[in-house]
């Protein structure tokens, strides 16, 4: 049903060219069907009688039944393809779509090598099954009744061999299909896990061969698979039993229309020609079967892939823009305040934020600051959207963010991840991320805020460097330091650093706090970060344990009023460093 769905929804576009292939298509196999009567008028009457001008008259009008079958039959594949390739274009930009709308959650859910494979392997199925649908599936019940029909006309006395063989046909191949379709709905869950896995050993290589864990990780691959090898061995045997079931039918029936109809010529009921051809309207007959066979064995998988994307495209994501949007107020640009919020994830147990209220304005740098797990990160997430609150608001610009448009949310926020993402281009196309129009100038002064204008002036092609996907070809503090230039040069009202100085040293880090002290002067900035030394000078430090607020205050306050503070100070500097 689903697959059905899909085909009505994103097929409708195309009723044009669908019409011309239905259209072509029937013209084609009349032309077709009408060739073995010719045949056997030229072998009863022409050939019988020795009459050539007959014979060559009926020759003539076969050749030109036939160029017109060719000149269909191109067109309807022509017409066929062009929509099957406009079809899977549509559907995959249609899950690129719906899947830049999913929050962090959803993402989550569905799994970023799953959601790859919906959308080029599930996708290239259903197309696959379109394109087979416009040349086959349109052409094989015209090709199957008309086949009857002119058989029945060439001799009624052998259509009860017709009554047996089809309805035959149709449940042997109905029955090998029916055990075919759970094992591709397996095989395409293992293909997810074999793209997951291979997905992580790509991207996590050095940490394997730093582990020396090659052996284990060609393990866990071997096993996933041989598990997709295995599911796709069983359904490769069910599907290796269609052809031999199929030939055997049609093998079986040609000898019977032989047997028998040689008798019925002997006898006088039945002409030599007239057997020649029934016997090929039978052929006909089958092929229109085998040919939908081959539709039969392509939708099992299809219907699966088919479930799969419109599981996809019917996920809404659990952030849903607001049907009326209100706009920020402008005299509390940067302004954003947490108004005790909490949140927890679906099914769990605790919240990973409980009753947090925080305020963040213009000038000011709020730190936040605990231990792995405290719900720092999530705290930052909420800024942006990338996840709803389960309790309390998050205002920006004095609205709530669920009643602000995305585009207006997301255009005053600077956000730098946790983990810094470079996308492939270049030093200056990844910068341009943050603000399209940026000049060359605006670029080199956010590099050199982030502290990154040595390194990149000192490469090659300087802003017009390479960069690799995720930004392999760079070190991670290069990458940090990309990252924090990309958030800048984009000049937002509110900054958000996610642990974005982690991978820089003592020294670095300093200069680029300092740096970045009068460029943030009139944005408000909120710092998560593990490394005490990075927090020193922030106005507000705020403390979390296990998504609660158990302290706040500057350094020297905190030293003295939080016992959780202390210990992180404790663990990470000298007594020196601490006075």
């Amino acid at each position: 049903m689903n697959l059905l769905r899909l085909l009505r929804r994103n097929l409708a576009a195309y009723r044009t060219f669908l019409t011309a292939v239905v259209v072509l298509q029937f013209v084609g196999v009349v032309a077709m069907l009408y060739l073995p009567s010719l045949n056997a008028d030229i072998i009863d009457n022409g050939v019988a009688r020795g009459d050539t001008d007959y014979i060559l008259h009926t020759g003539g009008v076969m050749l030109a039944v036939s160029l017109a079958q060719i000149v269909c039959s191109v067109g309807a594949v022509w017409f066929g393809a062009r929509t099957a390739m406009s079809f899977g274009r549509d559907v995959r930009g249609e899950l690129f779509h719906r899947v830049g709308t999913f929050s962090t959650r959803e993402v989550q859910h569905f799994g970023a090598p799953s959601l790859i494979t919906r959308g080029t392997n599930d996708v290239q199925q259903v197309q696959m099954l379109v394109l087979m649908g416009c040349t086959m599936a349109v052409s094989a019940p015209i090709m199957m009744v008309g086949g009857v029909i002119m058989a029945l006309r060439e001799d009624l006395g052998l259509g009860w061999i017709l009554a047996v063989v089809v309805p035959a046909l149709f449940v042997s191949v109905g029955f090998v299909v029916s055990r075919m379709v759970p094992n591709f709905r397996r095989m395409q869950t293992r293909i997810d896990e074999v793209n997951r896995i291979l997905r992580e050993q790509i991207t996590g290589i050095r940490v394997v061969r730093a582990f020396v864990r090659e052996p284990y990780e060609a393990q866990r691959f071997g096993t996933a698979n041989d598990d997709l090898t295995l599911v796709a061995l069983r359904a490769g045997r069910w599907l290796a039993t269609m052809f031999p079931l199929v030939m055997l039918v049609v093998n079986v029936s040609s000898v019977a229309v032989i047997w028998f109809g040689g008798h019925r010529v002997d006898n006088g009921q039945m002409e030599i020609g007239a057997l020649t051809a029934f016997l090929s309207y039978l052929m006909q007959i089958l092929m229109s079967v085998m040919m939908a066979t081959f539709m039969l064995m392509m939708i099992p998988r299809a219907s699966v892939c088919g479930d799969r994307i419109v599981e996809v495209l019917d996920t809404h994501s659990s952030v849903s823009p607001p049907e009326h949007p209100v706009a920020p107020d402008p005299g509390k640009r940067g302004w954003v305040d947490l108004d005790h919020v909490t949140f927890a994830y679906p099914g769990a147990d605790e919240p990973v934020l409980a009753d947090v209220s925080l305020e963040l304005r213009p000038g000011r740098t709020v730190a936040v600051i605990g231990s792995t797990g405290a719900g720092k990160s999530t705290l930052v997430n909420l800024v942006p959207r990338l996840f709803d609150t389960s309790e309390g608001a998050v205002r920006v610009g004095g609205t709530d963010v669920r009643d602000l448009d995305p585009e207006v949310l997301w255009s005053g926020i600077g956000l730098v991840p946790q983990k810094a993402f470079l996308f492939s281009g270049t030093v200056r196309s990844n910068l341009m991320h943050g603000k399209e129009d940026a000049t060359d100038e605006e670029i080199w002064e956010a590099l050199d805020v982030a502290q990154a204008g040595d390194f990149v002036s000192a490469l090659p092609d300087g802003l017009d460097a390479s960069v690799a996907q995720g930004g392999t070809n760079f070190s991670g503090g290069q990458r940090q330091r990309l990252a924090i230039a990309r958030a800048v040069v984009r000049r937002p009202s509110v900054y958000l650093f996610d642990d974005a100085f982690s991978a820089l040293d003592l020294a670095t880090d300093a200069r680029l706090r300092a740096a970045l002290r009068p460029t943030t002067t009139d944005a408000s900035v909120l710092v998560v970060a593990q490394r005490v030394s990075t927090i020193l000078d922030a106005d507000l430090i705020v403390v979390l344990e296990d998504g609660r607020v158990v302290g706040r205050g500057t350094h020297h306050e905190l030293l003295d009023t939080c016992a959780t503070y202390q210990e992180i100070v404790g663990s990470q500097m000298t007594a020196e460093e601490v006075a």
